[in-house]
């Protein structure tokens, strides 16, 4: 039987969050009432004139620099020239001659170990509205609040041979982005959104097969499946003698297969020109030299930089480093108390746990290092146990309360009072003669009980430490 070998380039489109779109001055807000961040420029009236981003071109540049591209000091739009009801002016401003960026790569990790995926380019264009299908009212409805956003879409070379390294090379880029950034790379809001240029050939060829382009992939999930679930529609074509057609299609993740949507054009169907209403961007030494400045410390340093600094876990760094804003708060928060460690576990332990009860994304997370620093040395100098430092930590999670005023106004300090403390132990061996029993006869599980019997009469604030003290004592 042959065997065969899956060709993958993507084609990565990604919404820059910039406050304004890359034409005009409306609002790139998400989930605006439809055509309400509109104007005549976006909505593509006549006698609209464009006016360049500038910060458009500062993110551009910035990935291209993060993914080790040439970042072309000349670069130029042009128009895309095609109808369709959701592109306003039945052309697209984007780059085809003369990107911002060419000749990058990313280092994604594989099973067989690193390897490189060439970027061929990266470009500006402006975005399209979005179409509404009413299937109750038989009709189209067009949202233009889209038209007109900036992206950047960035094409790598065929350079990927499964679905793993299609969503390391997707997860590695959605990364970089969002350190940098320069997007929320949120795929389920469509500000990333991929497209699979994906052939089969016979193992060992070097001659590429007819390539197919899948559209309307939102999830990590769906392009793994859409990969797979084309694979094996077109070696199942190979061999029974059919030819691959080069076709742009449609993933329905529901149905877990593909339709065909229109035969893949080539540049001269888009009858490309130079853009005339915008001059030629040219990068100066100086722009550019201020641009690299501002580029952050990106998660493989840090990754690097937390072996050598910090002593806590490989499998921790990997997380806490997984988002900017996690990594901020570990070594803002480390700064102030100089305890890694003990940052770590918060962050791993009840800060994950909370994220994922309250529905929060790590960009999301809005309380101070200052204040977890504080609860830090609450915890670890003995003023509230670790059981009122969780109670108390939800709080600083919520609100960023300030945890030693909220100990101190809620009476939660750990109670060290040895009289205090002997009397509820006594009370609780007095109550509970069968669990005394089975601790004497060996069970230290029945040790535990008691201690949590007298935590609960001393309402959660006994000095853990003393209570089994006291308990073996009397014991």
């Amino acid at each position: 039987m042959r065997q065969y070998e899956t060709v993958i380039g993507l084609e990565v489109h990604v919404e820059l969050a910039t406050k304004t779109k890359i034409f005009c001055a409306c609002s790139t807000e998400f989930g605006g009432a439809p055509n309400t961040h509109t104007c005549p420029v976006c909505t593509g009236m006549p006698g609209a004139l464009p006016v360049l981003n500038r910060k458009v071109v500062e993110y551009a540049a910035a990935v291209g620099l993060a993914t080790n591209c040439v970042i072309n000091r000349r670069c130029r739009f042009d128009r895309k020239n095609y109808f369709y009801p959701d592109n306003p002016q039945n052309y697209q401003i984007s780059q085809l001659y003369e990107p911002i960026c060419r000749d990058g790569y990313v280092e994604i990790d594989t099973s067989a170990g690193p390897k490189k995926i060439g970027i061929h380019e990266i470009h500006m264009e402006e975005d399209a509205g979005k179409l509404i299908h009413d299937e109750w009212e038989d009709c189209s409805l067009i949202d233009f609040n889209r038209s007109g956003v900036p992206l950047i879409e960035i094409v790598s070379e065929p350079d990927m041979r499964n679905a793993q390294e299609v969503i390391a090379y997707l997860d590695k880029l959605r990364l970089i982005i969002r350190y940098l950034g320069a997007s929320d790379c949120k795929l389920q809001e469509g500000s990333m959104r991929a497209d699979v240029n994906l052939s089969v050939r016979e193992l060992g060829s070097e001659k590429l097969g007819t390539r197919t382009e899948m559209k309307n992939l939102n999830s990590f999930k769906a392009i793994a499946r859409a990969i797979e679930g084309e694979r094996e529609r077109q070696i199942e074509r190979i061999e029974m003698g059919r030819p691959v057609i080069q076709e742009t299609r449609r993933w329905d993740d529901n149905k877990e297969s593909s339709h065909a949507m229109r035969s893949k054009e080539d540049a001269q169907d888009y009858r490309y020109f130079p853009e005339p209403d915008l001059v030629p961007i040219v990068i100066s030494d100086e722009w550019l030299a201020s641009i690299r400045e501002k580029q952050p410390e990106l998660r493989t340093e840090k990754l690097l930089r937390y072996k050598k600094e910090f002593d806590i876990p490989e499998y921790d760094a990997q997380i806490i480093t997984s988002a900017k804003k996690m990594a901020d708060i570990f070594e803002e928060t480390t700064a102030i108390c100089r305890k890694p460690k003990k940052v770590s576990n918060w962050l791993m332990g009840e800060t994950m746990r909370l994220m994922k009860e309250h529905g929060v994304e790590a960009e999301e997370l809005a309380f101070s290092p200052g204040n977890l620093a504080k609860l830090i040395e609450l915890t670890d100098g003995g003023t509230i146990n670790s059981s009122v430092a969780k109670e108390v930590f939800e709080k600083i999670f919520l609100d960023d309360t300030d945890p030693v005023q909220y100990v101190k106004e809620q009476g939660l300090q750990t109670v060290s009072d040895e009289g205090a403390l002997r009397a509820a132990v006594e009370k609780v061996i007095a109550q509970n003669p069968q669990s005394v029993s089975d601790y004497q006869n060996g069970k230290e599980k029945a040790l535990g009980f008691l201690v949590g019997q007298t935590m609960k009469i001393m309402k959660g604030k006994a000095n853990p430490g003393l209570v089994n003290r006291m308990l073996k004592e009397l014991l």
